[in-house]
């Protein structure tokens, strides 16, 4: 899977909102103001969160992920030449994640996923 196509998974998702806020070519998709996805410059994965800190070990010790860095150990970072569902799932399940995090005030001015 290509950065682009990783940026236009998360452009899909309901409410989500592109920045730049570590520098040029770093893409950090947010919702809400919450980071739910990251691609560094260096564009060889996408970072995101994970229910726990248990379950980003459990990806790592599976090798499907690397610990992501500058984020906090909940986050894991998938590699971009991983299979595209696993991709998919988990951009998802960090959105997810997040939205559920949000006021439930800002949640329900969202668009069903």
């Amino acid at each position: 899977m290509s950065r682009d196509t990783v940026n236009d998974l998360c452009r899909a998702l309901p409410g989500a909102d592109w920045s730049e806020p570590f520098g040029p070519g770093h893409d950090v998709w947010k919702l809400g103001g919450k980071i739910f996805a990251a691609i560094g410059s260096q564009g060889t994965g996408v970072s995101v969160k994970t229910p726990s800190v248990e379950d980003a070990q459990l990806l790592i010790d599976m090798g499907r992920a690397t610990r992501a860095p500058y984020f906090h150990r909940s986050w894991v970072h998938v590699p971009l030449n991983a299979d595209a569902d696993e991709l998919q799932d988990r951009i998802a399940i960090s959105y997810s994640l997040i939205r559920a995090s949000l006021p439930k005030k800002l949640q329900a001015t969202l668009a069903p996923l």
